[in-house]
């Protein structure tokens, strides 16, 4: 650590990270942990921005200035001021500039020990990148195949009950990963929070222990998966879950009830296959939805789209399908001694 900067190695060493980019700029991603305080908002920034380039960079910078001042006494007479003498903070932006410098300048004058990161965010999102090309190869994978409607999901999170480590990462994309996998009321993350997110989670496993994973696409809805990790699912062994088409039926049916709540936007969504499908069959999935058959919808969506797509994906994506080990599995059937017994068949140990 120089005088008042800081770098991301030295992270452990601050009671707080603060992030002074605008509400827009945090939500599209952040460094984990970090608190909001924007020193300009989105509409602030956007105002500074056009007089930089319309009338002049001092006039936009002395605005700028005026607002950020203002905006940080707001912060230190709301946000910091219970906060005690040798408190802390780590402070950053976009890359390091002035809205960190105003911040930490202020915060240590007062009698803070306050750092601006170096770099900002910039280099935190580096950092993210620069990791995921590299921690995934450090796994074993175990890759849990399977056509839809298998409950892989479901088998994935009863593994983890059951003491297995495992990588969600239909959980991280908030997303089921096929057309109609859209959570109920939930938009996913963006590719930055994502990528954060899965190195988190990536960097939270034990490389010394097999981790299970759910086969996937390279893409998660709209969100794409690194090719590191790709990579290393591509080599795993790869366990095949059997699921009785019966069965299957069934659980869309209970698991993607929600989409019978919008008939309009789950036709909407179908008719992006009239391409592959043709319209005669697209509409008489619409004519299924307005009966409300919704075993007859998903049994055809199955048989006719389902089914062809993954046999003609998967086997490209992983090499290890074609030795894969069958593991026949009932959804909403004790699932927690189902996931005991493919531990014990795979000779899995429980950790200490």
């Amino acid at each position: 650590m120089r005088n008042s900067l800081a770098s991301l190695a030295d992270l452990g060493d601050f009671d707080g990270i603060i992030d002074v980019r605008t509400p827009a700029e945090f939500a599209d991603d952040h460094i984990p942990g970090a608190e909001n305080a924007p020193v300009l908002s989105n509409e602030e920034r956007a105002a500074v921005g056009t007089m930089y380039a319309q009338v002049s960079p001092f006039e936009a910078t002395r605005y700028g200035a005026a607002l950020a001042a203002r905006n940080i006494a707001a912060h230190l007479e709301t946000l910091f001021a219970g906060q005690p003498l040798h408190w802390k903070p780590l402070i950053y932006c976009w890359r390091g500039g002035k809205r960190s410098a105003a911040m930490t300048t202020w915060f240590r004058l007062i009698g803070w020990r306050a750092c601006q990161l170096e770099g900002g965010y910039k280099t935190y999102r580096r950092h993210v990148l620069e990791r995921l090309a590299v921690v995934p190869g450090r796994f074993s994978f175990r890759v849990l195949t399977g056509l839809t409607g298998s409950g892989k999901t479901r088998l994935l999170r009863a593994l983890v009950r059951r003491g297995a480590q495992a990588l969600d990462l239909e959980d991280l994309a908030r997303h089921r990963g096929s057309l109609l996998g859209s959570l109920p009321g939930e938009a996913q993350p963006g590719q930055k929070s994502f990528e954060t997110r899965l190195l988190q989670a990536l960097e939270g496993l034990d490389p010394a222990r097999r981790v299970f994973v759910e086969a996937e696409s390279r893409k998660i809805g709209r969100l794409q998966l690194p090719d590191a990790l790709m990579r290393a699912m591509s080599d795993a062994e790869c366990i095949r879950v059997e699921v009785a088409i019966e069965d299957r039926v069934a659980f869309l049916c209970e698991d993607y009830a929600a989409l019978f709540d919008s008939p309009d936007e789950l036709k909407r969504l179908l008719a992006c296959l009239a391409g592959q499908h043709g319209h005669r069959v697209v509409g008489r999935w619409h004519g299924l939805i307005d009966a409300g058959a919704r075993a007859e919808l998903f049994r055809e969506l199955i048989e006719r789209h389902y089914d062809p797509a993954y046999r003609r994906s998967s086997h490209g994506l992983f090499r290890g399908l074609p030795r894969s080990r069958p593991f026949v599995f009932r959804p909403n059937t004790d699932e927690l001694a189902q996931a005991q017994r493919l531990l014990e068949e795979w000779g899995e140990k429980r950790p200490d």
